[in-house]
């Protein structure tokens, strides 16, 4: 059966992602129950999987409600503020949905928090909140260096991976790009891209790795015209691309 990736928007600004095959389905990071709950009930679907990335409540605030009806495996990071998770898994490992022909690979990513993961396959990227369309994630227990290299792990996946991010941030996070970098061509056409679809209220999810590549400051801490827009806000910018993602996620926290 072929598989289908659908977002579940919930809380103020969340995406819960729910894979399914129109019998089975696996929800990532499902931050409150009702709107998951629902959408299992009207596709007729059993839940087969969860997928958490990292502890806050906006990610796992549905989980407990979601098992209440029977266990399934609960894959995540191995923190005591998640004890949800039964099947604990660190960077390397490997997490199986045979429901669905499914593997994911995992990736350590702290930062935002110390002990967030990334899941990832052959096809897409399930990125939580260390990586947005066009942003990253606020650092709220990690620091900037640990943030750089989690968002240089991502960087060197295949380009044509399809992310999905936790949040729709992503025309708040154009204009800011913009004031970092506002002559990139290829940021200035998702910017419009990304006006147009909020305008229809669509979602501008999920988005390609290589798009963000081109596109995403935080992931262009080298390239010469984001160094020289840091170095402008700060003239103490030091050389390195955790001193340039320093100055960017202090700029962009005040924008």
């Amino acid at each position: 059966m072929p598989l289908h990736i659908e977002a579940i928007p919930a809380l103020e600004t969340n995406y819960i992602w729910a894979v399914h095959d129109d019998e089975h389905c696996l929800i990532v990071d499902p931050g409150s129950s009702a709107e998951v709950l629902d959408f299992l009930h009207q596709r007729k679907l059993a839940l087969c999987a969860l997928l958490l990335t990292h502890h806050h409540h906006d990610h796992i605030g549905g989980a407990d409600d979601l098992l209440s009806s029977g266990p399934v495996p609960v894959w995540g990071p191995a923190d005591p503020r998640m004890p949800q998770v039964n099947h604990p898994v660190r960077e390397g490992d490997r997490v199986p949905v045979p429901e669905l022909d499914l593997d994911f690979g995992v990736l350590e990513t702290p930062g935002h928090t110390s002990s967030h993961i990334v899941f990832h396959d052959e096809r897409s990227l399930l990125a939580g909140d260390t990586l947005f369309s066009v942003g990253c994630g606020r650092l709220f227990e990690g620091t900037p260096q640990q943030m750089q290299d989690s968002l240089d792990k991502i960087a060197r996946l295949d380009p044509d991976l399809q992310v999905y991010c936790a949040h729709e941030y992503t025309a708040d996070n154009c204009r800011f790009a913009l004031a970092v970098e506002p002559d990139n061509n290829e940021l200035r056409q998702r910017a419009r891209e990304v006006e147009r679809l909020r305008a229809e209220d669509r979602i501008t999810l999920p988005t390609r790795l290589g798009e963000e590549l081109a596109t995403n400051p935080f992931l262009r801490t080298r390239e010469p015209e984001v160094i020289a827009s840091a170095r402008r806000r700060d003239p103490d910018c030091g050389e390195q691309p955790a001193d340039v993602f320093t100055v960017l996620r202090r700029w962009k926290d005040g924008f």
